[in-house]
């Protein structure tokens, strides 16, 4: 696999959901933007896994138009893809 090393200290930041005018975020530490190589109005993903985890991934607008590609044709399909399931 292609992936980068983890960075502990990154990963052991916590992160707290406040206030922004009228609406809720989350404010990311620098060195967790330089990472993800995101800067102010860049887009990314949120990828919810099991247990109320997530993770977070820049967007990619490739890998988007595949992911609607791949959602419809599962809603389609589903019953095929349930029968090649077994």
């Amino acid at each position: 696999m292609n992936e980068k090393p983890r960075n502990p200290e990154i990963e052991g930041y916590l992160l707290q959901i406040k206030k922004i005018g009228n609406s809720l975020g989350l404010i990311l530490p620098k060195e967790l933007l330089a990472r993800l190589k995101l800067k102010e109005g860049d887009k990314f993903h949120i990828v919810e896994q099991t247990e109320r985890g997530i993770r977070l991934s820049p967007y990619d607008p490739k890998h988007a138009k595949a992911m609607d590609l791949a959602r419809r044709s599962f809603r389609k399909y589903a019953d095929t893809y349930k029968a090649l399931a077994k």
